[in-house]
């Protein structure tokens, strides 16, 4: 994410303890189904510059797509010469069997020192963004990084 002119012009008059998560969230997220097969999802990651997908079953948050659980979850010989139709197959997995259920998530409320700490203290590299149960953004570490160049420039 690069952060636009607005987003920081409001975070130079805040520091890392009042700037927001709503203040620099991701709004522009990418959701899946539940059974999408791991071939559409090779479709998205190959024409888009974000790392995670958000996985909802009837409009609710169940879990997240990383590209890197997408990559584990594939054999390491699709687009080789020595692909298999068995290393083919790895691609009808349906995300559910590769996700991440339950996902951490926080609200854009949070402070962006709080949404740090959550993402050091799970070891993970995003947070769905939730209010009244609908996702409304994602906030990645790339991100805060930025915010915190921004705020000690």
């Amino acid at each position: 994410m690069t952060l636009n002119a607005e987003q920081i012009s409001t975070l130079a008059a805040k520091s890392a303890n009042s700037a927001l998560v709503k203040d620099i969230m991701t709004t522009r997220i990418v959701t899946v189904d539940l059974d999408d097969r791991l071939h559409v999802i090779r479709t998205i990651f190959e024409n888009v510059s974000f790392n995670h997908l958000l996985v909802l079953e009837d409009n609710k948050l169940v879990g997240l797509l990383s590209y890197r659980d997408y990559l584990a979850a594939l054999s390491p010989r699709i687009g080789t010469a020595a692909e298999f139709a068995r290393d083919t197959r790895t691609l009808e997995q349906r995300v559910h069997q590769v996700m991440s259920h339950n996902p951490i998530t926080i609200s854009p409320n949070t402070s962006i020192k709080t949404a740090t700490e959550v993402l050091l203290e799970h070891k993970i590299g995003s947070l769905p963004v939730v209010e009244d149960d609908k996702v409304i953004g994602i906030i990645t570490w790339k991100d805060l990084l930025s915010v915190y160049l921004v705020i000690n420039a």
